[in-house]
């Protein structure tokens, strides 16, 4: 029987490049968006589109359902991706602002999760991949909400892979480092929800760098990959008999990775202060 599988965030970037590379696998894709005009582009192009918004819980639920009655009330895997930033300096960032941001990147994630955990464990099986980051496990300034939503997630999902031990259902995380994509720009509309960066104490370091790195266009990020190379991680995080706990994307994030092992804080610290 066809494998079946739910992308969240499809709109763009990582979501939609996963949709349509797992489709190409031979998986029966259904690739919601936040927005129903972005579920309406998506099932002009073939795919099965329910709206699932991480900060509206109904439609969390109401998706869910779309997609279990299309099924059969099944579902291999579920790959959780929708997130966005909310850029800024930690003493600027109002706690709606945060607040909001975990709607979106946690607690969103979190109750679709528990929705598919029945539903795996009545199969005997499935995959449950979250898309982390190299943020979610080395903090870089200016990105103090994303970073604090991705640590989030890497702790509850490394608790639920200790849970689900001994059962057939596999909790996995992916980390890229930057993947070309729609992050930084749809992140502004919340910067400036948000930040009051004009009287902040950190204003001239706003000026110098954070403020040119959302609204000046410098091209593709040094070591940055395409969203085909999370799509990649993701089939063999679903299709392979023994997948990994967690899949590194990107040269930035083994470098991270390799650093967090053998250096320590204070040494870090000085590497990324100005990142």
């Amino acid at each position: 029987m066809q494998k079946t599988i739910l992308i969240t965030g499809c709109s763009s970037g990582i979501g939609l490049d996963a949709a349509h590379g797992m489709r190409a696998r031979g998986w029966r894709v259904f690739a919601s968006c936040r927005q129903q005009r972005d579920c309406d582009r998506l099932r002009a192009q073939g795919f099965e589109s329910p709206r699932i918004d991480y900060t509206d819980a109904e439609s969390i639920t109401k998706g869910l359902a779309e997609v279990l009655e299309a099924t059969g009330g099944t579902l291999d895997a579920l790959f959780n991706n929708g997130a966005h930033g909310l850029p800024g300096a930690v003493e600027d960032l109002p706690t709606e602002g945060l607040r909001l941001i975990f709607e979106a990147n946690f607690f969103g994630w979190h109750e679709l999760t528990r929705q598919v955990i029945p539903v795996m464990r009545a199969q005997g099986h499935g995959r449950i991949v979250q898309n982390s980051s190299v943020l979610g496990f080395v903090a870089f300034p200016w990105r103090g909400a994303y970073v604090a939503t991705k640590y989030a997630v890497e702790g509850l999902t490394d608790t639920l892979r200790l849970e689900l031990a001994g059962t057939n259902i596999k909790a996995i995380l992916i980390e890229p480092g930057p993947i070309t994509s729609k992050i930084r720009e749809n992140s502004i509309p919340f910067f400036e929800r948000f930040v009051n960066w004009e009287n902040s104490a950190l204003r001239e370091k706003y000026e110098s760098s954070l403020l040119k790195r959302l609204y000046e266009s410098s091209g593709p990020d040094r070591f940055e990959l395409p969203a085909s190379a999370v799509t990649k991680k993701l089939a063999h995080a679903v299709e392979s008999k023994r997948p990994r706990a967690r899949y590194y994307v990107t040269t930035p994030t083994y470098i991270a990775g390799y650093l967090r092992r053998l250096l320590p804080t204070r040494t870090i610290d000085r590497i990324l202060s100005d990142v």
